[in-house]
C-alpha cells in the first residue's frame, strides 16, 4: 500500500464490517463515495488535499473494496441506508457529500431521503441522468451472460477495463492494475458486482424505474451542487451532465476536455481546488 494513503480503520455498519479512510480533524465533514465496482483507493489522490480543511471519510460501500460483500444488493436503496448508518457510526451529523458515477446516484438519492443531513453536494459523472450507459455494464447486467463474461479476473482483463474508464493511457498504471486487480479477486468480489451491477443496470441501459424516479425528483434538491463530468467519458455520456445541471436548482457545471470517467483521479490538482473553493463558500 502507498505510504501516503490514509490507515485502513474498520467499522460495523450494522452487521457490515465496513472499511474506511478517515483523515483531517479539523472543519465541516465530507464523506467520498465511490461507483459501481469501485473502492476508497478511488479518492487517493484527492482525500489528503481536502483533509487540509476538513474532516474526511471515504467508505468501502457494501459489496466493495475490503468491505463485506454480503448480503448482495437488491436496490440502490440499499446502499443510502448504508451510507446513512455508516455516517451515523462516524457520529457524522451533517455532511458534503462527493460522489462518483453510481456513487454519484446514490448521494443525490441520499440528499432527497436525508435532506436535513447534507450540506453541499459535488457529483463527479454521476449515474442516474438518463438510461444510457457503456454495453460492457449492460452485458454483465443480464444472469449468467455477466457471470460468463466477467469470469475470473486477470490483470490483462482489469487494464482493458481500465482504459476504458480512464481517457488517458498514461493514468492506467502498473500500480493501479495490481491494485485494482487485488480487489477484483477477494472472495465474493464477483458475486457483488454482478449483483450490484443488476440492481442498477439492465440490458438496455440504467434501470428505468431508477433513473425516471430520481430525474423527477431533482429539483427539490436543496443543497448547493457542483457537477464534474470527462467529455471523453465512455461509461455515461457528456450529454447526462447537462442534464444534471439543468434540472438541480443552482448547479455548477464544470466538464473537462481529455477525460474520461474519473474527473478526481484524471485532474486531482483541479478537482481538489475547485471541491475545496465550492465548500469554502
Amino acid at each position: 500500500m502507498s505510504k501516503q494513503w490514509p490507515q485502513d480503520q474498520y467499522v460495523k455498519v450494522g452487521d457490515i464490517n465496513t472499511r474506511f479512510w478517515q483523515a483531517g480533524d479539523t472543519g465541516s465533514a465530507v464523506v467520498l463515495v465511490h461507483g459501481l465496482g469501485g473502492s476508497i483507493e478511488n479518492w487517493e489522490r484527492n482525500i489528503d488535499a481536502l483533509a487540509q480543511q476538513h474532516r474526511v471519510y471515504a467508505v468501502d460501500l457494501l459489496g466493495f473494496g475490503r468491505t463485506d460483500k454480503f448480503p448482495l444488493i437488491k436496490d440502490i436503496n440499499v446502499l443510502i441506508k448504508f451510507l446513512n448508518d455508516f455516517m451515523d457510526t462516524q457520529n457524522i451529523e451533517k455532511a458534503s457529500l462527493v460522489g462518483n458515477s453510481m456513487g454519484g446516484g446514490l448521494i443525490l438519492g441520499f440528499a432527497l431521503q436525508f435532506p436535513q443531513k447534507v450540506a453541499r453536494l459535488v457529483l463527479v459523472n454521476n449515474a442516474g441522468m438518463g438510461r444510457d450507459v457503456n454495453i460492457i455494464l449492460r452485458m454483465f447486467s443480464v444472469p449468467f451472460l455477466g457471470r460468463i463474461l466477467m469470469g475470473r479476473p486477470s490483470l490483462k482483463s482489469v487494464e482493458k477495463l481500465l482504459r476504458i474508464i480512464y481517457y488517458a493511457p498514461a493514468v492506467v498504471t502498473p500500480e493501479l492494475v495490481r491494485t485494482t486487480f487485488e480487489l477484483a479477486v477477494l472472495p465474493g468480489a464477483t458475486e457483488a458486482l454482478l449483483s450490484a451491477t443488476h440492481a442498477c443496470i439492465n440490458i438496455w441501459g440504467q434501470r428505468a424505474k431508477y433513473t425516471k424516479e430520481l430525474l423527477s425528483n431533482l429539483g427539490k434538491i436543496t443543497a448547493p451542487t457542483l457537477i464534474f463530468w470527462g467529455r471523453q467519458d465512455r461509461i455515461l455520456p457528456v450529454a447526462h451532465a447537462q442534464i444534471a445541471a439543468s434540472k438541480i436548482p443552482g448547479a455548477k457545471l464544470h466538464i473537462f476536455d481529455n477525460c474520461g470517467h474519473c474527473v478526481m483521479y484524471e485532474y486531482p490538482n483541479e478537482f481538489n481546488k475547485l471541491v475545496l473553493d465550492f465548500l469554502a463558500k
